[in-house]
């Protein structure tokens, strides 16, 4: 009798079943489910000031191409009936936990991104259902009758197709990406789509004739990572429908940041300051929804000519508020001034965070 192979003795891993769960138009869903008089109307949850910033907008209101992160001023240009709600992140927060032992009821292992968006891995189930579509659909079924809110879901072999499955049917709906159809699908998606691909990177990678994921596979690993490096292998591997990152139980996320690419090129102190608020309020709104806070505060300085220069501070105790935050930044904006040079982006992000529950209390912050 032949000896047996020992790499033939090694079980084949199973093909890992995930899904990824994404609650639609989650904070404007709340306030129209709370109040009656903002259903079926353009709802944004943010402040309508001058120097505000939409956290989320109703699908009503998307139709008129309003969208989170949007300065307010512009939302409200596009879609004069507007109605701003200021956000409840008590209320959504509360609401995210209800739905997050939903999820709990099928697997440990559960991967938050955000109060209304999660990954979670349903290879092994607790409640032992062999088809991932019906965990997803049980899921879908009991958020909407314990929080009448509705939830889109994604299925799929790994982390970026099931992101992809579950925008591909929202808004209430669900879509599975099999193995044999995941490269296919890729291929025709413009990069532009491909969660982890910004605004810049895909005007970059349309620069080089790069539109499709067909296109992107079609580049050696050589070649995208000299032009974008470390990201350069995961978009090689993402183009072929391959993503090997596990989901990854109690993340705890370090930092947090935003930028922003300008139109026109910026020269005036003021008009930086401004351009910080919108960008200030997107980092600040992680930390509400999460109730993180950090210590370091980092600007972010790209010029005319593509030069990038990065400015930190730490405190000793995290930063409590977003005034705090913002006097940070501009201050590391303003030991910048005179600037040599116009500026094209700014950037700024919140790192070595921790539960807001584990800060010790503080009287004033030094600045």
């Amino acid at each position: 009798m032949a000896p047996s192979d020992p790499e033939q003795d090694v079980p084949t891993p199973p093909r890992r079943k995930i899904i990824h769960i994404d609650m639609d138009a989650f904070y404007a869903s709340v306030e129209q489910r709370d109040n009656p008089d903002l259903r079926g109307k353009p709802v944004a949850v943010g402040g309508s000031m001058e120097r505000g910033v939409v956290a989320a907008a109703s699908y009503e209101a998307r139709r008129f191409g309003v969208r989170s992160a949007m300065p307010s001023v512009t939302a409200k240009r596009q879609c004069p009936d507007l109605i701003f709600v200021r956000p409840r992140f008590e209320v959504y927060k509360a609401i995210s936990r209800q739905i997050r032992q939903i999820f709990a009821e099928h697997t440990a292992v559960i991967e938050p991104l955000s109060l209304d968006e999660a990954y979670l891995d349903v290879t092994e189930n607790i409640q032992g259902i062999p088809l991932a579509r019906d965990i997803a659909l049980q899921i879908r079924a009991k958020i909407k009758s314990e929080t009448g809110l509705n939830a889109s879901a994604g299925i799929s072999y790994n982390k970026f197709l099931a992101k992809l499955a579950s925008d591909h049917r929202k808004p209430n709906g669900q879509y599975v990406i099999s193995p044999e159809m995941g490269p296919a699908f890729v291929e025709s998606l413009p990069v532009g789509k491909f969660h982890g691909i910004g605004p810049a990177t895909a005007a970059k990678l349309n620069g080089f004739g790069i539109h499709t994921g067909l296109d992107l596979r079609n580049q050696s690993l050589a070649f995208l990572q000299e032009n974008f490096g470390k990201a350069g292998a995961f978009y090689h591997s993402i183009s072929r429908g391959i993503d090997e990152r596990p989901v990854r139980a109690n993340r705890i996320r370090k930092s947090v940041g935003a930028e922003n690419t300008f139109s026109k090129d910026l020269t005036e102190l003021e008009a930086m300051v401004a351009e910080l608020q919108p960008l200030l309020d997107k980092v600040w709104q992680h930390c509400e929804t999460t109730s993180n806070r950090g210590r370091t505060v980092t600007l972010k300085v790209k010029f005319a000519d593509f030069e990038i220069v990065s400015r930190s501070r730490s405190v000793p105790i995290a930063v409590l508020s977003r005034s705090d935050l913002q006097r940070l930044a501009v201050g590391l904006l303003e030991n910048e001034v005179p600037l040599r040079k116009p500026v094209r982006l700014l950037g700024v992000s919140l790192s070595s965070l921790q539960n807001a529950n584990e800060v010790e209390p503080q009287l004033d912050l030094p600045i």
